[in-house]
């Protein structure tokens, strides 16, 4: 899939060989995530500790400042000495050289506070970086602008503490916190005003893969809810053929449930026993075979079972259309005998 979506995107002059380049370097198992939210909301916390979680690299505004191996890194720093605000397409074209390196490729990403708006969103699409999830941090204003009164960050680690909340314990980083710039209340109320302006266009372009976390709760709360996000997978659009297996004790409802979903999505239902008794009423070969245990009142062998079963999904109605099954299997040897005769279900 997303090879499909590079050569969408980028449209390579020699598509087998950017197809070939793929498959040697890219790590599509590795995370793409964004992390967004109004100031003080907590995306740097996060950030970092996901990144030591998953062992993906952090990049945020600031970082991409720092790399001095990044070809474009002094024209923005450029802007920053002049006080100028850098434009929103320095900071894509940055944030794609970065990500084009071995280790983002590898490892996977965190992008951290980017983008801001609707804008920066599309030139990060039309450049061929899509985040698989997106998570975005919400609080009250009220909640923010005090957080952002106490917030002291430690230059050497770029970790963020609080005066009240989060006050680190070792006397060395207490003496070496600054405060950051900008952290009146007047500028915050700017920059939330800002953030609600923009927000909901950066919420229509990620909404079908994004996730809103309340960040007003405990520290250790949100980093669970956003990891058990980012390790989710997307299911996916593209169309398949539904197998579906239905699994539960007597009487629990498997038949009436199968039959539904079978009307529901027209596939066919197929119910193991209900399917000897018609192989035994229609006097095929294995019907015969199967019969003497009926008429015993014996259960039916297992590998004949199977080569029933195996016959009737292998059908052009079951392959086309897709089959729900019931009171099959009963037990682990019996799934173990689904397997190996390469029928998988899918849901």
């Amino acid at each position: 899939q997303n090879m499909l979506e590079g050569l969408l995107i980028h449209k390579p002059d020699e598509p087998i060989q950017y197809m070939i380049n793929h498959l040697k370097q890219n790590n599509d198992d590795a995370p793409r995530i964004c992390i967004l939210g109004p100031p003080a909301s907590g995306k740097t916390t996060i950030a970092m500790w996901l990144c030591k979680h998953l062992d993906a690299i952090r990049i945020s505004q600031e970082t991409l400042l720092f790399e001095e191996i990044l070809v474009l890194t002094k024209e923005a720093k450029a802007y920053k000495e002049r006080k100028q605000k850098i434009p929103s397409a320095l900071w894509a074209n940055l944030i794609q050289e970065r990500l084009s390196n071995v280790d983002c490729i590898k490892q996977g990403w965190i992008l951290e506070g980017f983008p801001e708006n609707q804008e920066q969103a599309w030139m990060l699409q039309s450049s061929g970086i899509i985040p698989r999830h997106v998570v975005v941090l919400y609080a009250p204003d009220t909640v923010l602008i005090e957080r952002n009164i106490g917030k002291r960050l430690d230059p050497f680690t770029e970790e963020v503490y609080h005066t009240t909340f989060d006050w680190p314990s070792d006397p060395l980083v207490q003496q070496r916190l600054v405060k950051p710039e900008d952290i009146s209340e007047q500028e915050m109320s700017k920059k939330l005003l800002e953030y609600h302006r923009n927000f909901p266009g950066v919420f229509q372009t990620y909404q079908k893969f994004l996730k809103s976390i309340n960040a007003d709760q405990p520290c250790m709360d949100v980093l669970s809810q956003a990891l058990t996000y980012v390790q989710t997978r997307h299911r996916s659009a593209a169309p398949f053929t539904p197998r579906i297996l239905f699994c539960g004790p007597p009487g629990s409802g498997k038949s009436l449930q199968a039959a539904l979903i079978a009307q529901k999505y027209s596939v066919v239902n197929i119910c193991c026993g209900q399917l000897l008794k018609e192989a035994v009423a229609d006097k095929t070969k294995l019907g015969e075979l199967v019969k003497p245990y009926f008429d015993n009142g014996c259960p039916v062998p297992d590998n004949l079972v199977m080569k029933i079963l195996a016959e009737r999904l292998n059908t052009l109605d079951c392959v086309t259309n897709g089959w729900v099954l019931c009171d099959f299997p009963r037990d682990l040897e019996q799934g173990e005998q689904l397997q190996k005769a390469r029928i998988i279900p899918n849901r």
